[in-house]
């Protein structure tokens, strides 16, 4: 509910719009910490059951400035990409992969 009032393209709701913005703020920045903690240098990948539903607003420049807003580190993690998983089985498929190495 408030995902689609949020990116409601004919009238979006402003407290919908605001949570939907710290959100991803929150996202970007624990997204990057993460990089830098792991040397996420392949990149990183973001799973789950709400980015794929905002992905407008993932794509927006403010998830990434929030991503590499990092003082020092911001030049390194601007080289990490980051992608969105879209496949909804994705964890399923990845322990059958496990399960099935024995």
């Amino acid at each position: 509910m408030i995902v689609s009032a949020a990116l409601d393209p004919d009238n979006p709701c402003p407290l919908s719009a605001a949570t939907l913005e710290t959100f991803v703020r929150i996202l970007a920045a624990e997204s990057g910490n993460l990089a830098l903690k792991v040397f996420a240098t392949g990149g990183v990948y973001i799973g789950g059951g709400i980015p794929p539903r905002i992905l407008p607003a993932l794509r927006d420049d403010r998830f990434l400035a929030g991503f590499t807003d990092k003082g020092r580190f911001g030049a390194l993690l601007e080289r990490v990409p980051v992608a969105v998983i879209l496949n909804a089985r994705a964890a399923l498929l990845g322990a059958a992969n496990v399960a099935l190495r024995g």
